[in-house]
């Protein structure tokens, strides 16, 4: 199989995890979920007690992690020290939590290399989540940024967490945390060579025909 690096990039509830796996699917490709290492780690953070206004306390609980994550778009895996957090990392506590983590300049640095040791493991990989397209793959032979409204990223996330977080729940997890988080990285706007799918009023298998055009357009 040829080497392929798909990166893709985006905002909160822009549908980057549930695309990014089917891309994978259906280009033999293994998909590596960075969102979810941050919140890992956070979990790791928050469940050892850590302050996290303490930078340097919470930069060394990340590089104390011992994490491993599923890179099968199949199977969604993930343990910190053999402790299975796959659904625990999804609940509210680590989602308003989180930014305290990817704002950490020492702690982002040391997930990057554990990304990029990832990616370069790996032939064919889709890897998505914040900077992948800027800082942690931007030699990616394809890069997307996915992105979609505010109104329709907070409806799917919504549906996401099945329908128990308030509208103003929501707000602060997804337009708040992108607000924060795009302070260390860029994610809202398509940096140079980087294309953009709005997925907005885009079905998902249309939103997934969309990536895998920009992937043709890119890698050829």
């Amino acid at each position: 199989m040829e080497r392929l690096v798909i990166a893709v990039d985006g905002p909160s509830g822009s549908g980057k995890s549930s695309v990014s796996k089917e891309t994978a699917r259906r280009l033999d490709a293994v998909y590596l979920d960075t969102g979810a290492m941050y919140r890992a780690v956070t979990w790791h953070a928050l469940d050892a007690g850590t302050d996290l206004s303490d930078a340097a306390a919470v930069a060394d609980a990340v590089r104390a992690a011992d994490l491993e994550i599923s890179t099968d778009p199949d199977l969604e895996s993930v343990k910190i020290h053999g402790t299975d957090v796959t659904e625990a990392i999804r609940e509210p506590f680590v989602s308003e939590a989180v930014s305290a983590v990817a704002t950490n300049l020492e702690a982002r640095a040391e997930l990057v290399r554990r990304q990029r040791e990832i990616i370069a493991a790996n032939p064919r990989i889709v890897a998505e989540g914040r900077d992948i397209t800027t800082v942690v793959a931007p030699d990616a032979d394809a890069r997307i940024l996915l992105t979609a409204s505010e109104e329709a990223r907070m409806r799917r996330r919504g549906l996401q967490l099945g329908g128990t977080q308030s509208a103003q729940d929501l707000q602060r997890q997804v337009v708040a945390r992108d607000a924060k988080d795009s302070t260390v990285s860029s994610f809202l706007i398509a940096s140079d060579g980087v294309a953009t799918v709005d997925s907005s009023d885009l079905d998902f298998e249309e939103t997934v025909q969309a990536v895998l055009a920009a992937v043709t357009a890119q890698s050829n």
